[in-house]
């Protein structure tokens, strides 16, 4: 995949004024090497999470982790990050490494704590990039007035406490940068220039999520849960491991043996999806055009509230959000459950 095109692209359609502006404090170059994995293994009991992986991510490589909830996607940057030890292989780390670590779940905020203080611990400056900035200041490119960043963080929204994470998350020094889910609850507004941020970053990237337009703006190659441990590796992003999968399908079945005639069918080993109960096949056919559908309705939603913003509509756009918010928590479930069928699916 093409990013600079990508930059281009985004770049071209994106001349906003009073937005929000993200600017990140990267470290020093990390050396080449980030992380070489080599017949890694490892469970929980007898539920194996990762089985015999092997890969290489280099300095600037940006890394998708795909599978259903629960699958280990975590676990798997726990082992890549070295904070887990493999029950076998290895996995050796590079030279000079920086890591900053965005996780909604253990990234714990001070419910009692101002907006302010949670990023400038009680002091007006910060430094950024060797700039001294004050605290509102920064907080105002998170699109926090000074108002709001002094009030406690137990009143704000569930974006406005995501942006007051990647607002803490940015003032750290980093040469790899790990997100977990960042996407989630993120407006519109932050999520695009969130995408841009990370596009133009020389940071190496590992990124889970399930957000298959973010992804396929942002990651170079990704790595995707399988069934049974095993984690394949993939050029691009989330829709172009869809096709290479897709594509595999259709050449392992045009090599497959005819079958015998006059006798009974002939079985396929190592076939590489298997037959799913009909009620499932039917759901899972379905679901790519239930979610295109929701994503073009999520378009005219935030059209809609942008008219309703520019008339200072407040109480249409209150419950234009709040039904945005909900086909947003639809959209999630119905690519939740397609991932875990295309899992069963792919199962031999």
């Amino acid at each position: 995949r093409a990013l600079e095109a990508l930059r281009l692209e985004r770049s071209a359609r994106r001349e906003r004024t009073g937005t929000v502006r993200l600017q990140a404090q990267e470290g020093e170059r990390s050396g080449r090497l980030v992380v070489e994995a080599k017949g890694v293994s490892f469970g929980y009991g007898d539920e194996p999470i990762v089985s015999d992986l092997t890969t290489t991510i280099a300095r600037g490589d940006r890394i998708g982790l795909v599978g259903p909830n629960g699958v280990g996607k975590t676990t798997l940057l726990r082992l890549l990050l070295g904070q887990l030890t493999p029950d076998s292989g290895t996995i050796r780390l590079g030279t000079n490494l920086e890591v900053a670590y965005f996780d909604q779940l253990r990234e714990q905020l001070d419910p009692e704590q101002t907006v302010v203080n949670s990023i400038g611990d009680g002091t007006e400056y910060i430094e950024i990039n060797g700039a001294r900035k004050h605290v509102l200041g920064y907080l105002q490119d998170f699109l926090f007035s000074p108002e709001r960043a002094r009030t406690p963080v137990r009143v704000l929204s569930g974006g406005e406490r995501n942006r007051l994470l990647l607002a803490r998350l940015f003032t750290r020094r980093f040469n790899v940068l790990v997100l977990d889910e960042p996407t989630n609850d993120l407006d519109i507004e932050t999520l695009d220039l969130l995408e841009e941020l990370l596009a133009n970053l020389s940071a190496t990237l590992l990124i889970v999520s399930h957000d298959r337009a973010f992804l396929d703006n942002v990651v170079t190659s990704t790595l995707v849960f399988e069934g049974e441990g095993r984690v394949g590796e993939y050029v691009g992003g989330y829709s172009d491991w869809v096709r290479q999968r897709d594509a595999a399908g259709r050449a392992a079945r045009a090599e497959s043996p005819p079958r015998a005639t006059g006798g009974k069918p002939t079985v396929q080993k190592g076939s590489s999806r298997r037959k799913l109960p009909h009620k499932d096949a039917v759901e899972l056919a379905a679901l790519p055009d239930q979610i295109d559908a929701a994503e073009r309705q999520r378009e005219e939603l935030l059209a809609v509230m942008a008219d309703q913003a520019a008339r200072a509509d407040a109480k249409s756009l209150a419950a234009t959000a709040a039904a945005l918010a909900a086909l947003e928590q639809e959209i999630a479930r119905r690519i939740a459950r397609w991932e875990e069928l295309e899992l069963k699916a792919g199962e031999g």
